[in-house]
């Protein structure tokens, strides 16, 4: 499988797709992972990042007719807007509810080769790490999330928050910078876990 789709591939697909709901499974199968890496990171389970990546989807295959292709990315742009929205919905939820949202441990994605001892420990890196990024603002914190956990260009990322591209890489670039201080000045020593 390819890591982007060339965008008349992609347009090909999002047409036939409109035709033909099945031929929406490649689209499905490119996107899924970058659309749950995004999810999961913004929910407090793996259960309700499963849901919500499904629920995304579901809502991209119903609303594939009124999708309008605008060039490289708008796909995706759309798809990561539903999948924004969807995480928005859940967070009003289940503060309506009264309900915190628990400091998520991120899913460790391990083919089961990785030592118990440097899970653990990766798993505290990504408990930092995830500590490190709510201290930042929204803006710079969707920013690092849908860069890194997304793994999204920064064109893709502009048309999703609806900026330019030059505002991405600045937010981009400070936010980095904020995190490298907040790394130093907490001394969260990132390569071997330890506080």
């Amino acid at each position: 499988m390819r890591n982007r789709f060339d965008p008349e591939y992609e347009q090909r697909l999002v047409d036939q797709a409109c035709r033909y709901p099945e031929s929406f499974r490649e689209l499905y199968r490119h996107y899924f992972p970058r659309i749950y890496g995004y999810i999961s990171y913004r929910v407090d389970s793996v259960s309700e990042a499963e849901d919500l990546t499904s629920a995304t989807f579901l809502k991209a295959i119903e609303g594939l007719g009124r999708f309008e292709y605008r060039g490289p990315g708008s796909f995706a742009a759309w798809l990561f807007r539903i999948a924004r929205n969807q995480v928005s919905d859940y967070r009003r939820h289940h503060q309506r509810r009264g309900e915190s949202l628990p400091l998520e441990t991120l899913p460790e994605l391990q083919d089961g080769t990785v030592p118990p001892e440097q899970a653990a420990i990766r798993q505290e890196q990504n408990i930092h790490l995830h500590q490190l990024v709510s201290r930042l603002s929204p803006r710079r914190q969707e920013v690092i999330i849908l860069k890194f956990y997304a793994g999204l260009r920064n064109r893709e990322i502009a048309e999703i928050l609806e900026l330019d591209e030059r505002s991405v890489a600045s937010h981009l670039c400070r936010g980095l910078r904020e995190l490298h201080r907040y790394c130093l000045d907490g001394r969260v020593w990132m390569q071997d876990g330890k506080e």
